[in-house]
């Protein structure tokens, strides 16, 4: 495609009131970006009529998905505050929700263009152009961007405090507050104060950039900080920008401050995030050296595939076993496969191979019998290096670290469905635990026959953590309970405050309701969670809820509850943790008293991986035969590694193992109470408005280990 001339540029030059050179921050792996970028520049010529393509040069970007380009560094603090944002975005939902000097911490994009940036101001700083244009690849100049820019830079050196220019000027921005102040300096350019975001075209001087590197470290991300620095710079930005941002170009970045303004309800995009399916390649089958860390499996599920582990005392694998277990399963690591099985994978030429350094590899599927497309080697399993399996997959490399992964006792990925059979009719359930689920029974409960529940699953969602909709999942009569757990570690009647349990005052995406601690009332009888139509902060009703103040891993999770009745309301009971996102649920949908809801999230990596994926989850309902909203009664939550039961009135309702239909959340959570109004319908219900207030009463709220 040839590119439209767009005329001469009078702003740039080589003299020294002219901006003297175009700076562009692109990364290695974006060549499509570095080409079009390239080429909506070439459409310009400077003053003297040289091609602006002969001006540019390139900055190779930070890349988040380097580790070590990412790794602490004097030159960006990660950790900023809620008030920074809302100096330069001031938002009544949000400052109500958090305090001013609540912590975020940046993510690894933000940290990489924070990092990026301060590359080329040392560029700059060190330089011979008095003025550079800092471009981010994915820009493009609006109709009227010459006439913008020449009238912006013109005025903008005529009222500089510099003979010579300004010290920064914003082409490209977006206003975060109209009511910020802004000095007009003339109808084409303005003194900003704060107030603005992105940083993907701007014009800054040598003495602008080395103010900028004497005032780091950056804390948060950089155009956030920008603002900070407003104050001490000669800074102007034009009175419309001049270049505004690709929408046909993809961005990978993630934002740190999005789940907090989701929680203020500031961000309410109640929609499904597609996860983009497992990598083409395949099947795989890995090997692992047997350290005390499972990081290969873990490595594997956040590519993207279903894991199943092997333990080295499972029956071995025919060919029809391993055909049976790849209809369900991407990846396959440490199977114990027999000769047949080893053959069927060496002839298979879409099959690979990952090995850990060290481990124990059948002669037949090693790196040097297999051809080398076929295979990949982790040379130090505890570092970790994404690099070998990215390539042998066809796949980007993450933006998170190469997980550490859990230990093998936690048994992750194993499948310890209670009945799984093979093509060959064998039964292929783990007896360590089926015996895990028949035992250890305590305070008095007794596993509950099907006959006595009616059973019903849902729509659940299509993710690599969930098993394919082909596989028809059903769960299986509770047994038991699987493990006894007698420490109290919280012991909370909620007839009064406590310092174990907080009031929240948030929101979330999909809820039409603003929690306040003003609708948590104590009575003798318990917590009291009211939902009133108020509306609050851009939400029609105003709710309670409450969350322990620190996370658990594993340990029974209970209650009494009497939940509120009545259609468009959910009362929930349930364990919750964001990066990577897990949760269990216990939930009663005001449309279906006499029932409860059970689900599972499920996302894979250690604490801080950035997967949220989840939308339905693995919902399940149970029929309870009497009213839950008539009366208080007793639910609990067992949550172990090797399992989850719910349980009502002492008695196991049902009860989940590993890949059935999930993996077993690994990572500490806090538990959560709260009564909201769901946007959609489908759910709980039409919400008839003569029904409010609405109440939920929690009472006895323990944790045991």
């Amino acid at each position: 495609m040839t590119a439209i001339p767009a005329g001469r540029l009078q702003s740039l030059g080589q003299r020294p009131d002219q901006i003297n050179s175009i700076l562009v921050i692109n990364l290695d792996r974006e060549e499509r970006r570095w080409r079009l970028v390239t080429r909506e520049v070439a459409r310009y010529r400077s003053a003297d009529g040289a091609p602006l393509s002969s001006m540019i040069r390139r900055l190779s970007a930070v890349d988040a998905r380097d580790g070590r380009a990412v790794a602490a560094t004097a030159d960006v603090d990660a950790t900023y505050c809620v008030g920074d944002q809302l100096f330069v975005q001031p938002d009544d939902r949000l400052s109500a929700t958090f305090r001013p000097d609540e912590p975020v911490r940046m993510t690894r994009q933000e940290v990489a263009v924070a990092r990026s940036h301060i590359e080329a101001w040392k560029l700059i700083a060190a330089g011979s152009d008095h003025h550079v244009l800092v471009l981010e690849d994915d820009v493009w100049f609006r109709p009227g961007a010459k006439a913008s820019i020449d009238r912006g830079w013109r005025d903008a050196v005529s009222h500089s405090r510099d003979e010579q220019g300004p010290q920064f000027v914003y082409l490209s921005y977006s206003l975060a507050d109209l009511t910020a102040p802004r000095h007009r300096s003339s109808d084409a350019v303005f003194r900003p104060t704060r107030g603005l975001w992105f940083l993907s075209g701007y014009v800054l001087s040598q003495e602008g950039a080395s103010a900028l590197l004497h005032a780091m470290p950056v804390v948060g991300p950089v155009d956030l900080w920008m603002n900070y620095r407003l104050a001490e710079l000669d800074a102007f930005a034009l009175g419309k920008p001049a270049l505004l941002q690709r929408m046909d170009t993809a961005s990978s970045n993630a934002y740190s401050m999005l789940p907090y303004l989701a929680r203020a309800g500031v961000v309410d995009a109640e929609r499904e995030l597609q996860h983009p399916g497992p990598p083409t390649q395949g099947p795989v089958i890995g090997w692992s050296a047997g350290r005390d860390r499972e990081s290969l499996a873990m490595a594997l599920s956040m590519l993207g595939l279903r894991v199943r582990v092997f333990d080295t005392d499972e029956p071995t694998l025919t060919p029809q076993d391993l055909e049976y277990s790849l209809k369900t399963f991407d990846a396959l690591v440490d199977p114990p496969l027999d000769p047949r099985a080893l053959r069927a994978v060496s002839d298979n030429p879409d099959a690979v191979v990952v090995v850990e350094r060290g481990a124990s590899v059948p002669t037949i599927l090693g790196p040097n019998i297999l051809s080398p497309h076929r295979t990949a080697t982790i040379e130090d399993p505890a570092v970790g290096d994404w690099r070998p399996i990215c390539r042998l997959l066809g796949v980007n490399v993450p933006v998170d670290r190469y997980p550490v992964g859990t230990t093998p006792a936690l048994r992750a990925f194993r499948d310890t469905r209670p009945v799984a059979i093979s093509a060959a009719g064998t039964h292929r359930g783990d007896p360590r635990d089926e015996d895990a689920r028949t035992s250890g029974a305590t305070d008095g409960a007794e596993g509950v026959a099907s006959s006595e529940l009616a059973h019903r699953s849902l729509e659940r969602d299509d993710t690599p953590w969930v098993l394919p909709t082909s596989d028809d999942w059903t769960p299986s009569p509770p047994r038991g309970v699987s493990d006894a757990f007698s420490r109290l570690v919280l012991d909370a009647p909620m007839s009064s405050p406590t310092q174990d349990v907080n009031e929240l005052s948030e929101t979330f995406p999909g809820n039409l309701a603003t929690f306040s601690p003003a609708n948590v009332e104590y009575r003798d009888d318990g917590a009291h969670l009211r939902l009133v139509r108020q509306p609050d902060l851009g939400r029609p009703f105003r709710s309670g809820a409450i969350a322990t103040t620190r996370q658990y891993l594993y340990g029974r999770f209970q209650a009494r509850i009497k939940p509120a009745p009545g259609s468009g309301a959910v009362t929930g009971l349930f364990l919750h943790r964001a990066s990577p996102r897990q949760e269990i649920d216990l939930e009663f949908v005001g449309a279906h008293s006499t029932r409860i809801l059970t689900n599972v999230y499920f996302n894979p990596g250690d604490d801080g991986t950035e997967l949220s994926y989840g939308y339905r989850g693995t919902p399940h309902w149970i029929e309870l035969g009497f009213d839950a909203t008539a009366d208080f009664h007793d639910y609990a939550i067992d949550w172990h590694p090797h399992g989850i039961s719910w349980l009502v009135d002492g008695r196991v309702v049902h009860q989940r193992t590993s890949w059935n239909p999930t993996p077993i959340p690994h990572l500490p959570m806090r538990l959560h109470a709260n009564l909201w109004a769901p946007r959609s319908i489908d759910l709980a219900g039409q919400f008839r408005s003569p029904e409010v207030p609405r109440e939920a009463v929690f009472a006895d709220v323990r944790v045991t280990s």
